[in-house]
């Protein structure tokens, strides 16, 4: 399996959070189901077991969040440990397939980027047409996964049907490209990655002018300022679409993996990497308050959750100023910041 930590060279396995979960007794235990039964069975007691394991990780990374530890630490982290209790119900439930299968992470779970309530964007990679048997078992896998409360998004495909629906759809395309294989065919994962490159569909060029209308519109969409009163985390400018946009434009035309790999192509100074990658870390720790303060997937930093959201982030009210003034202060130097970042590297990337 390709690790969050091995693609993205990062310290999630720092021991506070690989101590959340004991993986070695969860895979002993499905190992005695698995050869007590002909086929796998979904037992309530693996639910429980399960449930239980999701419900350590959530409350768990709340839990550091609050001691303060590093966000980064925690986003890629969660990931990690989402990778590995996805592995171990993928190896229970499919020890026994017929077909040639990948297990593949998309979008920002591709990345390695986990927030308390994201999407965990899979994709099964198929060779051919999925069998009875395949059919059977990915149903009882989703359905599994859903029933423990993870917040699946997934696509079943083949490699042609990943080339058709990538050539078709550029945010399909992009999905793919950030793709990272969780278990299964290394072959098939490599080949549908080399199918959908620059190489074969959306060269560089085309790639660029179809994101960069794309960001056109959502600033259309998120009325074209980095001064909303209400502002959305994610999308509005300046927010972390912006800082995806010069990865995922990056990564097309040079091929990097990181940011910090644009330095040794003389795309990025040290100090432009630095600024982005602080704030990322800033609106990062925005948005997992978000998500811990309302219990859903919520990217917009509306009114009601402002007051209570300077108080999760450690923001205290002065003579001169209250706590949710200097937080939402904090916010616009930010994504200011940011979008202005974006711009000269977007320009760079025209001339280029």
């Amino acid at each position: 399996m390709a690790s969050v930590k091995e693609k993205y060279n990062t310290t999630v396995a720092d021991a506070s959070i690989s101590e959340l979960i004991d993986f070695e007794t969860i895979n002993k235990q499905l190992n005695q189901s698995a050869s007590a039964a002909a086929q796998p069975l979904i037992t309530p007691d693996i639910i429980k077991l399960l449930k239980d394991a999701v419900l350590a990780i959530d409350e768990g990374l709340k839990q550091l969040y609050q001691n303060g530890c590093d966000v980064n630490t925690i986003v890629y982290g969660r990931a990690d440990l989402i990778d590995q209790l996805i592995s171990a119900i993928y190896g229970y439930l499919f020890k026994d397939l017929d077909q040639e299968i990948a297990l593949i992470a998309v979008g920002g779970y591709g990345r390695g980027e986990l927030h308390p309530k994201s999407d965990i964007e899979l994709m099964i990679l198929l060779r051919d047409e999925e069998n009875q048997q395949t059919k059977g078992l990915l149903e009882k896998f989703l359905m599994l996964l859903w029933d423990i409360r993870l917040e699946i998004g997934h696509s079943v495909r083949t490699i042609d049907e990943c080339v058709e629906e990538s050539t078709k759809d550029i945010t399909v395309a992009t999905n793919i490209m950030e793709s990272r294989l969780l278990t299964g065919s290394e072959s098939l994962h490599a080949e549908m990655k080399e199918k959908t490159s620059a190489d074969h569909i959306w060269d560089s060029k085309s790639f660029f002018q179809a994101k960069l209308e794309e960001q056109i519109q959502r600033n259309g969409k998120f009325n074209d300022t980095a001064y909303n009163l209400e502002p959305n985390i994610k999308e509005s400018r300046g927010g972390l679409r912006d800082i995806q946009m010069i990865g995922w434009v990056a990564k097309r035309h040079f091929g990097v993996e990181t940011l910090d790999q644009l330095v040794e192509h003389n795309f990025l100074t040290p100090g432009q990497v630095q600024r982005l990658n602080e704030g990322q870390a800033f609106l990062w720790r925005v948005r997992f308050a978000l998500h811990v303060l309302t219990g859903r997937r919520e990217d917009r930093i509306l009114f009601d959750h402002q007051i209570k959201l300077a108080q999760m982030l450690g923001y205290e009210d002065a003579t001169y100023t209250l706590a949710v003034e200097q937080l939402m202060q904090r916010y616009y130097r930010t994504v200011m910041d940011i979008s202005r970042l974006n711009e000269m590297l977007l320009q760079l990337f025209q001339e280029a």
